[in-house]
């Protein structure tokens, strides 16, 4: 376990996320194009840096959306519209960048974008759960267990 001053333990959770999502995507990426020619891993980067920017810009406007609204709380409901428009933003981006890179029509790029959400829901699960028991948060206690 180790422990990390907050702005530190983020710096490292987006590098090693980062890091690992282009590589693991990158394989998907090789997997799901079907044609070996063609290397992933710029489409990997590509798609990261997509992600990390658009994550930046659309936060940015979504938290002014809030503050221009009065909205204090995020409900459910709040959260589906933050969430639905992220990704539905993503989709924009990184559909026309499959079909250029593959040479593939719009139903095989949205194919390609709908494995890429799903590996993304569960690599984000899995590895934040892992970080999280590596690099606890630092207002959490640490718990000994007896032996």
């Amino acid at each position: 376990m180790f422990r990390l001053p907050a702005t530190q333990r983020r710096l490292v959770y987006v590098a090693l996320f980062e890091s690992l999502a282009i590589v693991l995507s990158t394989l998907l990426l090789n997997l799901l194009s079907k044609d070996d020619s063609h290397s992933s891993l710029p489409v990997a980067v590509a798609v990261s840096v997509i992600a990390v920017v658009w994550n930046f810009v659309f936060n940015t406007g979504f938290e002014a959306a809030e503050r221009r609204f009065g909205i204090t709380h995020r409900s459910l409901l709040v959260r589906v519209v933050h969430a639905a428009g992220f990704e539905g933003g993503l989709v924009l981006f990184t559909v026309p960048l499959f079909m250029l890179w593959y040479q593939v029509g719009v139903i095989d790029a949205l194919v390609m974008e709908a494995a890429i959400l799903v590996f993304f829901l569960v690599f984000t699960f899995v590895f934040t759960l892992a970080f999280d028991r590596v690099f606890p948060l630092p207002h959490q206690q640490v718990q000994v267990q007896d032996a």
